[in-house]
């Protein structure tokens, strides 16, 4: 599959150096985990679970790479994965590691571009996403992408040595398909 193109990032497959750069990102505690955890515990184990992604759904290893369209070099990195074995619907992560590119609307294309893709490749009818409650830009993403916050999940994740609430957000493929172009 090609890479998927939107005005200002594109989502593309992942190299050898995405995955330095990504795995670099989940273990620096300002870049991915003041809102989450992630359990990263090698690099040759991050690097297999971005190899096995393709045929686990369940997998929380990134997808695609976000790249800015004037220039290579991952800034980001999204994810897709089936988070329940009964309910059909499909969760995103998403991550600009790079902080100077953060700020600039790059995360929300690179999620509506996931969604697109979703939708257009599955005959999922919800997508998802969970937020720290305290994560505001990753709340502004879900809501200025259409998505509905559906309720709060309380005392769901744990990491920094307490428990933390969790918005949960979804949107429909109707909603998706009907929404208004983006700004």
């Amino acid at each position: 599959m090609g890479p998927l193109q939107g005005p200002t990032v594109r989502l593309r497959s992942l190299t050898p150096a995405d995955l330095r750069r990504i795995f670099e990102w989940y273990s620096d505690p300002e870049a991915a985990s003041p809102f989450d955890r992630y359990i990263t515990d090698t690099f040759q184990g991050f690097a297999r679970s971005v190899r096995e992604a393709p045929s686990d759904p369940s997998s929380l290893a990134p997808r695609f790479a976000v790249e800015r369209v004037e220039s290579s070099g991952a800034v980001g990195a999204v994810g897709h994965f089936v988070s329940h074995p009964v309910l059909e619907s499909i969760e995103l992560w998403y991550l600009i590691g790079d902080r100077q590119a953060r700020g600039h609307g790059y995360g929300r294309e690179a999620v509506g571009l996931l969604v697109d893709h979703v939708f257009r490749t599955t005959a999922v009818e919800r997508v998802g996403i969970s937020c720290d409650v305290e994560n505001v830009p990753s709340c502004r993403v879900a809501e200025g992408l259409g998505f509905r916050r559906e309720g709060t999940l309380r005392g769901a994740l744990y990491h920094h040595a307490r428990w933390h609430d969790t918005h949960v957000y979804g949107v429909t493929r109707g909603e998706w398909a009907g929404r208004a172009p983006p700004a």
